[in-house]
């Protein structure tokens, strides 16, 4: 099991503590039947059945429950945790072909060029990732000493390790300690946009450095969604043409992971401009009672992605 020594004895269900304990499952009230319906995303995403589609069981769970709220949101709301998403086909955490995890030197503050053996850098309009991991088990306080993997695509789409020329790269990943305010610093590029997702970034959390050699150790997985002015912006620069066309299909709405809520409690705040570079801020509440429902790979790469 991947949580730690704090839980208590309160009977649960899917690792969540029944409101009602001497009550029937099928009593436990609204909040909770809404809770294990939400709980299910990422399945229906699998079949790819969206976010209406999830009102309308969630209508029929309960006559009382709201049709407009979307499952993320609905989520956020009731939790307040950081969405569950998947991991993609890229994670380089060994749960889907290689595995940067295990190689040292991974831990550190500057991803843009790789190490160890590899020697490539990735070039793009510089970007910092400040992530502020909070411990909702203990109130939302700073969550110190985990570590967060971040991973995203380069300039040009492609993800190291993976995609074809940058095989033998493994730039845009690393990892960095939580300090006592819970935050993580990365120093990278602005990601450029591929064929079938919005501009994202990719992280796992987990309960601290020692634990990263083993990708069921997270205690969650996310992505952060980057906002569509300074996207337009960047990918006016050279280097980014191809981002151009490609964000053009998409909206956040449609994206099949921030669909469900349009990235609401996943899209960083970002500043600063094209030449200076940019800083993008998000803050990841992370809530250790729940068991998580992202990580692992996720399946085949979108149509047109450099693979």
């Amino acid at each position: 099991m991947r949580r730690d020594s704090r839980r208590d004895t309160t009977p649960r269900y899917q690792g969540r503590p029944l409101p009602r304990p001497d009550e029937e499952l099928v009593d436990q009230g609204l909040g909770f039947d809404l809770g294990t319906l939400l709980g299910r995303r990422q399945v229906l995403r699998a079949f790819g059945l969206g976010a209406a589609t999830l009102g309308l069981a969630a209508c029929s769970a309960n006559t009382a429950a709201s049709g407009g709220t979307s499952a993320a949101a609905a989520t956020a709301a009731a939790t307040g945790e950081i969405p569950d998403e998947t991991a993609g086909p890229y994670p380089g955490d060994g749960s889907n072909g290689p595995d940067v995890l295990d190689q040292s030197g991974v831990v550190r503050s500057d991803i843009r060029s790789s190490f160890g053996e590899s020697s490539g850098t990735a070039d793009g309009v510089p970007q910092t990732l400040e992530l502020t991991i909070t411990d909702l088990a203990n109130g939302g306080t700073p969550f110190t000493g985990v570590a967060v993997y971040v991973w995203h695509c380069d300039r040009e789409g492609r993800y190291s390790m993976y995609s074809e020329g940058v095989t033998d790269q493994n730039y845009l990943r690393g990892v960095q300690i939580a300090d006592a305010d819970g935050k993580v610093t990365f120093t990278t590029i602005f990601p450029g946009c591929y064929t079938g997702r919005w501009p994202h970034i990719h992280f796992e959390v987990y309960p601290d450095e020692a634990s990263i050699t083993d990708a069921g150790n997270a205690i969650a997985t996310s992505q952060v969604a980057l906002p569509q002015d300074v996207c337009d912006t960047v990918y006016a620069e050279p280097g980014y043409e191809s981002s151009v066309t490609n964000l053009a299909q998409l909206s956040l709405d449609t994206d099949n992971v921030f669909g469900d809520d349009g990235g609401a409690s996943q899209l960083a705040t970002v500043t600063g401009d094209v030449s200076a570079g940019y800083a993008a801020t998000l803050v990841v509440p992370v809530d250790t009672t729940t068991e998580p429902a992202g990580g692992g790979p996720g399946g085949t790469p979108p149509s047109g992605m450099p693979s």
